[in-house]
């Protein structure tokens, strides 16, 4: 099953609630950009869960992977 996908308007205007930097969508996830907290939130039924409580932290090599396939420079 493929991920929905959020619109690029909505995406231009999502932050994380808790660094405010830009948001990547990878799969069922947004992920923020902010290196230091490596933040995820869900994405369920179409919709950003943009909840810190309901966000993981991602090891560093996820982290990475997201950002390399994205093109943001770390």
């Amino acid at each position: 099953m493929t991920a929905a996908r959020v619109s690029d308007e909505l995406m231009k205007i999502l932050v994380c609630p808790q660094t405010k930097a830009r948001l990547i969508q990878d799969g069922d996830w947004l992920y923020s950009t902010d290196a230091r907290t490596r933040r995820r939130y869900p994405i369920v039924d179409g919709i950003p869960i943009l909840l810190v409580d309901r966000s993981e932290v991602v090891e560093e090599s996820e982290f990475g992977r997201v950002m390399r396939e994205a093109g943001v420079a770390m």
